[in-house]
Parts: C-alpha cells; sequence; structure tokens
C-alpha cells in the first residue's frame, strides 16, 4: 500500500463562500456557493449581437422582477464571488465598487469596498454606501435580495447553478447587464475549449472513486456544479449515485462508498485523518487531491478551467501510480524468495528510480508527498 500519497498540492486560499452548507473539509470552513443564471442552458460559446448589448436593456430575473438599465452601469456591487470572478474574467473589474470579503483573492479586489457583514451575508448598508448603479446577487444571496431592492437598489438575482451550462449562461448574461456581451462570449469559449480538452485527457482512464466533504458530514452530491466539475476532471462522484445536493451522509455511509480520492482544499487537511475518512481507502493510502477553495465552490468560468484540470492532473497521476503498484505486486510475486535487505516499504510512490521516471512524464503542475 502506499504510504501518505498526496496529489496535487496547491497553496491554502483562507475563504468562506456566503451562503450554502456550512462545513470545512479543508479547515477553512468554507461553504458552497450556488449561483447562476436564469434560464439560458447552451453548451459551447455564448455568441451575441448587437441588439443583445445595447441600452436601455430590460431583463428578467430569477425572481420574476423585470429589471431595467437605462445605459450600461458603471458602478457595480457583488454579494458573492462568482459574480465577482465573472466581472474580472470579462474585463469589467474598473467598474466594480463592492465585492465580499471571499473575493479577495482577485487581483485588485483589495482596493474595493467590503460589503460582507460581521456574520453571514453582506451588509445592506455597507451596500448601499457603494452607490451602486447595478448589483449581481448570486443564488446564495437570495435572502437579502428584498431588503437591497428595499433600499431602492437595482438588483439582479441569479439562480442556482448545476452545471456549466449555467455558468455560461450566467456568463453570457453579466456580459449583457454590463455591456460586455463580446467579452463574455470569449470567456465561454475558453471554457467551453479546456472543459473539452480535459475530457479528452481522462476519457481512457478508469475512473476513482471520488468525494469532496464538506465538513459535518456534508457531501457535494448529484445535480450539483461540482458533481459536474469532478466528473469532467475525471472521477466518479460516489456520493452523486443516490443523493442530490448536499446532502449530511452518515459515517457508515462514507465507509460504504469507500472513495479511492478525497477532495479538499488545503494541504494536510485535517479531515484525512479523522473519521470515516481516515478509513477509507483514500484516507489510509493518503490519497487528498487539493483544489483551492474558490476554484471548486465558486460556480464561474475560471473556477470551471482550473477546478477541471486540477482534478485531470490528480486523475492522471493515481492512473500511473496503479500501473506502478500494480507492476510491483507482479514482481514481487515472481521474486518472492529474493529478499533485498532492509525489508522496509518505500514511501509514497516509492523512490526506486522507475518510479520517478514515471513521475518525470506526468506534467502535473504541483503535487507532494504528506509526511
Amino acid at each position: 500500500m502506499r504510504d501518505s500519497f498526496v496529489i496535487a498540492v496547491a497553496l491554502l486560499v483562507t475563504t468562506a463562500l456566503a451562503g450554502g452548507v456550512a462545513g470545512g473539509a479543508a479547515g477553512a470552513q468554507p461553504t458552497v456557493e450556488t449561483a447562476d443564471t436564469p434560464g439560458v442552458h447552451q453548451t459551447g460559446p455564448h455568441q451575441t449581437d448587437d441588439a443583445e448589448c445595447s441600452f436601455p436593456l430590460t431583463v428578467t430575473d430569477a425572481t420574476g422582477e423585470e429589471i431595467t438599465l437605462e445605459e450600461p452601469p458603471e458602478r457595480i456591487t457583488t454579494t458573492n464571488p462568482s459574480a465577482a470572478q465573472t466581472l474580472w474574467e470579462i474585463g469589467a473589474r474598473d467598474r466594480v465598487v463592492g465585492v465580499t470579503q471571499y473575493a479577495a483573492y482577485l487581483d485588485g479586489a483589495g482596493g474595493k469596498t467590503n460589503v460582507s457583514a460581521e456574520g453571514l451575508g453582506v451588509s445592506v448598508e455597507r451596500v448601499v454606501g457603494t452607490e451602486p448603479d447595478l448589483v449581481l446577487a448570486p443564488n446564495a444571496s437570495a435572502d437579502q435580495v428584498e431588503a437591497l431592492r428595499n433600499a431602492d437598489l437595482t438588483v439582479y438575482h441569479f439562480p442556482e447553478a448545476t452545471g456549466v451550462e449555467d455558468i455560461a449562461g450566467k456568463t453570457e448574461t453579466v456580459g449583457r447587464l454590463v455591456g460586455e456581451c463580446d467579452a463574455a462570449a470569449e470567456t465561454n469559449e475558453e471554457m467551453t475549449t479546456a472543459v473539452e480538452e480535459t475530457r479528452e485527457r481522462t476519457a481512457d482512464i478508469d475512473r476513482p472513486a471520488a468525494l469532496y466533504p464538506l465538513g459535518s458530514g456534508f457531501v457535494a452530491a448529484g445535480d450539483t456544479f461540482i458533481d459536474e466539475l469532478m466528473t469532467i476532471g475525471g472521477v466518479e462522484n460516489v456520493a452523486a449515485a443516490e443523493h442530490e445536493g448536499y446532502p449530511q451522509l452518515s459515517a457508515e455511509v462514507v465507509l460504504e462508498m469507500d472513495p479511492e480520492l478525497v477532495l479538499v482544499n488545503e494541504p494536510d487537511a485535517p479531515i484525512m485523518d479523522e473519521e470515516p475518512y481516515a478509513s477509507t481507502t483514500a484516507g489510509l493510502e493518503g490519497n487528498a487531491v487539493v483544489v483551492e477553495v474558490q476554484w471548486l465552490n465558486q460556480p464561474a468560468p475560471r473556477s470551471v478551467i482550473e477546478a477541471t484540470a486540477t482534478i485531470a492532473d490528480a486523475v492522471e497521476e493515481y492512473d500511473a501510480a496503479q500501473e506502478v503498484e500494480d507492476g510491483d505486486a507482479s514482481d514481487d510475486e515472481s521474486t518472492a524468495d529474493d529478499s533485498s535487505g532492509t525489508g522496509e516499504e518505500a514511501p509514497g510512490f516509492g523512490v526506486v528510480a522507475a518510479v520517478l521516471a514515471v513521475l518525470a512524464t506526468l506534467a502535473v503542475g504541483v503535487s507532494a508527498r504528506r509526511p
């Protein structure tokens, strides 16, 4: 058995997303943001024309509210980081005046007003103080939309995202709302191309069983954008077989699922040493796939690109390690009576030259071995 195999180690980004399921698989206690677009479900790049990006613009949001913008908004405030990430991607960040604390990872976000409340959600007073022409409120901020509108703010509310198509739809809608339709289409094209390439990378690899725990027994299951990211990346989300959304699973169910890989948000995540995960194949072998929390928990284009690529890197490495292990097992059977000396088991992938040669051929950006 491999000892302490940690895949794709990435830097921890300390962020907790407002709304969704409370938890902390990585120790940072992130919660899942379920944010995205109204009724636009298309695959591939979203093309727009001049009429769609013209003003005045009237659209209907997820609450059934009709929103009218006389001209492109010059002051935009977001109440969840996925909308902020999208605005950054389409080149509208200079017009953003307010973001939540969980968008702090975005370049230049420190110069924007922090509209987060002391607890969960946003401060209506702080949002009003940014004097926005438009407030973008993803699904996780649903309970505050009415309060923001009662403060005479123009608020566009997005419904929940359950897949990449929803994220593409949101990107197109954000582009229309801020007059950046071409940039939104280009962003969607980049995302679609990346998804297709990642699917091709893992198409012929056996899918390892995987879980993404959120803390306190909650996991990401089926009919969620996280499940689709896991699928694109090349793993089988074993929670999706019989569960949807973000259910709370018992220890017995997790042990029965027995994931080979566990997705976490930081290196040396405590959950890997905690029951029931410590007794799963992933826990016993130390198979943690580290995906930065903003890429895995925020439904936005860059998140799709980064999360799926990181998971695919891990799957390729895990598959290569499995092949090496199978080969070593065959060698052990053929040389059972030939002792090599110390009798000590090599850690991790092993330090023999053959294993190192395999690892050297892998184009994995960030990986490390846990102590």
